[in-house]
């Protein structure tokens, strides 16, 4: 202390050390010939499971349910692990939303809030949200971050990559196979798409992770590439569309594409709805649905949703990627 009563730097920061530990020790759980799905509701706060032999190689990625407190990572659309998280609390709400991996530091110590430790940090946003290894008291407990069992927080650092999607969602569904046609803003009604005036730069980004953003609000999608947006086009919409909803690719052959569907909102559409009939109100342009065909691989994502895009846009119900570094 000094003299004023106040700790030293050294002090405070071996105090935040202690405080990091978490409240139950990081446990990996042995599913045996289970599934990674079947030992997601059997996990207890700072429990994870790890099955990487499921699915050996391919594209990652992770999805977290703010609402069940629960983290699935996906290899090549397969559940390979499933953990614990503790998500923000209230006033600090972990936003929903689809995001990239920005920044990547195995010690890393917070700018915001007292320098506090957050081991294998993997930044979402450049304004406070980030996955890391920390305290689970098995409730959410965190200024906005996704605190993550030690082990698990070291093993996906292992597995992911700069430009990776991460989709933050607060509805307590769990994802499901959706064998489809080309889904890609497919249109089977042939109606010319106004202006059929589409933005394709694919020099920006040329490889990486893909994730396309459909607005409904907006009538437009993005495509972006490793992080970085490389094209955009007008889309033409049939009908009413509520919610958010999210396909990762999880195969394409001869038989078609084998995508898993996942509602991000309480206002989606419900698994009821035959995938056919969601893409079959979408449309872009010709040009643009061959040009975004040719750079999908499994593990790209889809993401559809009534909000809008556009900074500044009335109750934004979804983040999408913000990649931008505040000056």
């Amino acid at each position: 202390m000094n003299r004023f009563g106040l700790m030293g730097s050294g002090a405070l920061a071996a105090l935040l050390a202690m405080l990091w530990v978490p409240a139950v020790p990081a446990q990996q759980i042995d599913i045996g010939s289970g599934s990674v799905v079947q030992a997601i509701q059997k996990l207890r706060p700072g429990e994870y499971a790890w099955a990487p032999q499921l699915a050996p190689a391919g594209p990652v990625l992770l999805i977290v349910n703010t609402r069940t407190q629960r983290a699935v990572l996906y290899r090549n659309g397969i559940p390979i692990a499933a953990s614990t998280v503790s998500t923000g609390r209230s006033g600090y709400a972990t936003p929903p939303g689809v995001f990239t991996i920005l920044q990547k530091q195995v010690e890393h110590y917070s700018s915001k809030y007292d320098n506090a430790p957050m081991p294998y940090m993997q930044r979402l946003t450049w304004w406070g949200v980030a996955l890391h290894a920390g305290n689970l008291p098995g409730y959410p407990a965190s200024h906005g971050c996704i605190r993550l069992p030690a082990g698990f927080a070291r093993l996906l650092y292992g597995v992911t990559r700069l430009g990776m999607t991460v989709v933050v969602t607060d509805k307590a569904t769990t994802p499901r196979a959706a064998p489809t046609p080309e889904i890609a803003l497919a249109g089977t009604r042939n109606q010319p798409v106004a202006g059929e005036a589409f933005d394709w730069h694919p020099e920006k980004s040329p490889t990486g992770p893909v994730s396309i953003i459909v607005s409904a609000a907006d009538r437009r999608a993005i495509v972006l590439r490793n992080g970085v947006e490389i094209g955009s086009a007008t889309v033409n919409v049939g009908g009413p569309v509520a919610g958010t909803w999210a396909y990762t690719l999880r195969s394409a052959d001869s038989g078609g594409q084998q995508w898993l569907r996942l509602s991000l909102s309480d206002a989606g559409p419900s698994n009821a709805i035959v995938p056919r009939e969601e893409w079959s109100r979408f449309e872009a342009p010709a040009e643009f649905r061959r040009a975004v065909a040719a750079i999908l691989q499994p593990g790209s994502t889809i993401v559809v949703t009534a909000d809008s895009l556009q900074s500044g846009s009335m109750s934004p119900a979804l983040t999408v990627i913000a990649d931008e570094e505040p000056k």
